[in-house]
């Protein structure tokens, strides 16, 4: 666990990352996986028709990013709960840029928000991390 719990301030921010665009091949791959195989995220012709102006990168894929940075920075035994909330699209080729905040702490636990938005500000999901402290 990182000590920045123990003493951060509620309202600090504690990471902030820019992610890499998904490439069209990512979004294939995570379609295979996940069986999510909507043609939004792989058919360009299909995304415009839509009104899109390119593929839309899946929202659990958006997800699976937050919770990466949520468990590149805690332990993933003393994360107690994880919610996402999904708010935009982000599409294929776009960057994203993700932050985690301490919002609350007991003695038990930290509260943190994440947030992934567009290079521009625009919101693409949010979530609430329950992180166990180290008694």
């Amino acid at each position: 666990m990182s000590a920045d719990l123990l003493t951060a301030e509620i309202g600090s921010e504690l990471a902030r990352e820019t992610g890499d665009p998904c490439r069209p091949e990512d979004l294939r791959r995570y379609a295979e996986a996940s069986g999510d195989l909507n043609p939004l995220h792989l058919d360009r012709d299909f995304a415009h028709a839509a009104g899109f102006d390119d593929l839309i990168v899946h929202g659990m894929l958006n997800m699976a990013r937050m919770g990466r940075l949520l468990t590149s920075r805690y332990e993933s035994a003393q994360l107690s709960s994880f919610t996402t909330r999904f708010e935009g699209v982000l599409l294929v080729g776009q960057p994203s840029v993700l932050t985690m905040q301490l919002v609350a702490r007991t003695d038990a636990a930290a509260e943190i928000e994440i947030l992934m938005c567009t290079l521009d500000g625009r919101r693409i999901a949010s979530g609430r991390a329950t992180i166990r402290l180290a008694v």
